[in-house]
């Protein structure tokens, strides 16, 4: 279990501008909105290829963190089109949306989708990754709700 947290952890582009990411607050808890959020994925039909638990991580070592899940997830009917312009796309494809406890404030947040794929050749104004940008706005929108 260890190494897929890992290999997820390590799946994703580490470092994006704060200016493209998304941000969104909870009414709920982490664990409350990670469950919603997944709860929306399986409802849309697209997979959940992994929930990581920041904090079980840490505690592993024996040290802290606050609360944070971050969901990987995906559709092939998406992601696959954008992989085709640039293979590279693998780096934030499929994409993940980080839920945790900011000060016992609950924030969802997420790269947008046109600055995903800023130094490839996918081109950011295509159907697909408006699709993909809908996706993660609505999704995340169904976590919050109360």
């Amino acid at each position: 279990m260890r190494t897929l947290i890992l290999a997820a952890a390590l799946a994703l582009p580490t470092a994006a501008a704060a200016d493209d990411l998304i941000e969104k607050t909870s009414p709920n808890s982490v664990q409350d909105t990670a469950d919603a959020l997944v709860a929306a994925i399986e409802e849309a039909g697209a997979t959940l290829f992994a929930r990581v638990d920041h904090a079980e991580g840490a505690a592993g070592i024996g040290s802290e963190l606050p609360q944070a899940t971050r969901i990987i997830f995906g559709n092939p009917m998406v992601g696959t089109p954008i992989l085709q312009e640039d293979i590279r796309a693998g780096l934030m494809v499929p994409p993940s949306v980080l839920i945790y406890d900011d000060e016992g404030e609950t924030k969802v947040i997420y790269q947008e989708a046109d600055d995903m794929f800023d130094d490839l050749d996918v081109d950011d104004d295509d159907e697909i990754v408006r699709r993909l940008e809908g996706a993660l706005d609505s999704l995340t929108d169904r976590a919050i709700a109360d």
